[in-house]
């Protein structure tokens, strides 16, 4: 473990990098979460949803939104990517990594402030991607992300822009802790083993992991920001009204789309760092001190 490719770190920048990649693989996975997750009543499957969007809209509405999700993932991943690198960095060692617990809290803030940050171009993938489920007249239908965003401060108001942040913020926090916090201490205990060695395979196994546990601590917030961010002027008076809302649906209302959420998040995950180690490895640099 003491190799050069071994000793190389992550620019602040790799982690929004990899996240926009990863978006551009599992966008339509993440259209049709969105569409599980603002429907009351009724079921319909994955597939069934799948074959309902492409029979009436095209194949490419299945990347409705697409510019929004790229403008949330180099806002929200590069801000806690970017965060969590620096500080974990700064505050670690040669020889000495950063205990788990201590990785754990500079995941949370790590991800809040991503979450911040990232929430007006959230509202606007979330808008983006709802709208080909509208009738023609109820549509939104924004040009791209900047066109989305410039239209909400106009017509909605700024403050609009950060509906749903709370939630959003909550969530950023549990999914940085579940990605990163987990895929470090994973990819440390399998190497740790002497049975796995730095490459693909240990990668793969960690973020598959690491999506397992973000997959579930965030669901139930999943649910809320969407449902908030999706919501009429006035719709619900404030988060405990739309907590009652979707209670009754029973536990499982908050877990909607599940199934789904983990399959996007799965492979975004898996890619997300795969391809940030790929850029560590090739694009990384060395400590000063070794």
């Amino acid at each position: 473990m003491g190799s050069k490719k071994n000793d190389k770190l992550s620019r602040w920048y790799f982690g929004g990098l990899a996240s926009a990649g990863a978006a551009c693989v599992t966008h339509p996975l993440d259209l049709l979460k969105v569409h599980l997750q603002t429907q009351q009543v009724g079921k319909t499957s994955v597939t069934k949803l799948t074959v309902q969007i492409i029979q009436q809209q095209g194949v490419l509405a299945l990347y409705s939104g697409l510019t929004a999700s790229l403008l949330r993932q180099l806002t929200y991943s590069t801000t806690r990517f970017g965060f969590y690198e620096v500080g974990k960095q700064s505050l670690e060692t040669p020889g000495h990594s950063l205990p788990f617990h201590q990785r754990l809290l500079l995941a949370g803030v790590s991800g809040a402030a991503g979450g911040v940050i990232g929430t007006p171009a959230d509202l606007i993938n979330v808008r983006m991607q709802n709208d080909i489920k509208l009738s023609s007249e109820l549509r939104r239908n924004y040009k791209h992300a900047l066109d989305g965003l410039v239209r909400v401060w106009k017509e909605e108001g700024f403050l609009k822009l950060f509906n749903g942040c709370s939630t959003a913020t909550s969530r950023a926090a549990l999914m940085t802790i579940g990605q990163l916090s987990f895929y470090d201490q994973i990819k440390m205990l399998l190497l740790q083993s002497g049975v796995f060695s730095d490459n693909p395979m240990t990668h793969f196994l960690s973020s598959l992991s690491a999506g397992a546990i973000a997959t579930t601590l965030t669901q139930p917030l999943d649910v809320l920001k969407t449902r908030a961010m999706n919501a009429k002027p006035g719709e619900f008076k404030n988060m405990m009204d739309l907590v009652l809302y979707t209670a009754k649906l029973g536990p499982l209302g908050f877990f909607k789309g599940y199934v789904p959420a983990f399959v996007r998040l799965a492979p975004h995950t898996i890619l997300t760092f795969v391809f940030l180690e790929q850029l560590r490895t090739n694009f990384g640099f060395l400590p000063n001190t070794q």
